[in-house]
């Protein structure tokens, strides 16, 4: 009974402050003259870290000595749950985050994901896919980096899914290195599949050393995205087992 109660007040709790969030972000889409709209999306990320705050959860973020201010990077991270959105929202870089077209269809959420200008992805369309890679590019090359989960979907049971192809793609074709982050915790935070919540949760964002793409030709991404997903199953065994 008790996690019931506390779920319906973070679910409560967390649609108020999305509600109002709408309201703000618009002021700052309006007032916001770069053409990136990095200043919206910096508020929009604000969002997050807000709405993790409203949770009972304990984030812990390292590796940020790995970032190097000003460097644009194709950002992958492994997919526990919901939790995870609010959870890379910490880490505080300039980005714009690929995500499923069906959320740019829903009212509210995906107003403020348009005005952030985040980049929708129809899994099912090869052809949108390839729009969202080159949209995503133009950004990389103005400075901008860029948020994907290669699994497509929240894992099941916290171990990873396949990665697709598609970011390592276009790491290489941007010529722009990949910056891999592992999430633990987050699917006991919010498990997928229930609408109620977990308990108090330790929460782990590790930012791992970037790999550079010198030396990788086009035609080498699915050898790029294993190379990256086997760093990403190391470190997660290593956090699972400290």
């Amino acid at each position: 009974m008790i996690r019931v109660l506390r779920s319906l007040w973070i679910w409560l709790a967390s649609a108020s402050l999305i509600l109002s969030w709408t309201l703000l972000l618009a002021v700052v889409w309006l007032l916001d003259r770069d053409p990136l709209h990095r200043r919206t999306g910096r508020w929009f990320r604000r969002l997050g870290i807000a709405l993790a705050r409203v949770n009972p959860w304990h984030i812990q973020v390292s590796g940020t000595e790995h970032v190097t201010p000003g460097q644009p990077y194709v950002i992958v991270s492994n997919h526990q749950s919901m939790a995870d959105i609010p959870v890379l929202s910490h880490l505080g870089l300039d980005t714009k985050w690929m995500a499923k077209a069906e959320l740019f269809r829903l009212p509210v959420l995906g107003w403020m994901l348009r005005m952030a200008g985040d980049v929708p992805v129809d899994r099912g369309n090869r052809r949108q896919g390839a729009m969202a890679l080159k949209r995503c590019g133009q950004y990389l090359n103005r400075g901008v980096s860029v948020v994907c989960f290669p699994e497509g979907t929240r894992s099941p049971d916290g171990q990873l899914l396949p990665f697709a192809e598609g970011p390592f793609n276009l790491a290489i074709r941007e010529h722009v290195p990949l910056l891999p982050l592992v999430v633990e915790g987050s699917g006991a935070a919010l498990p997928r599949g229930t609408w109620m919540f977990g308990g108090s949760s330790d929460i782990q964002l590790k930012i791992l050393a970037p790999v550079p793409v010198n030396g990788w030709a086009a035609g080498q991404g699915a050898e790029l995205r294993d190379e990256v997903r086997q760093k990403i199953a190391d470190e997660l065994e290593c956090m699972r087992k400290a």
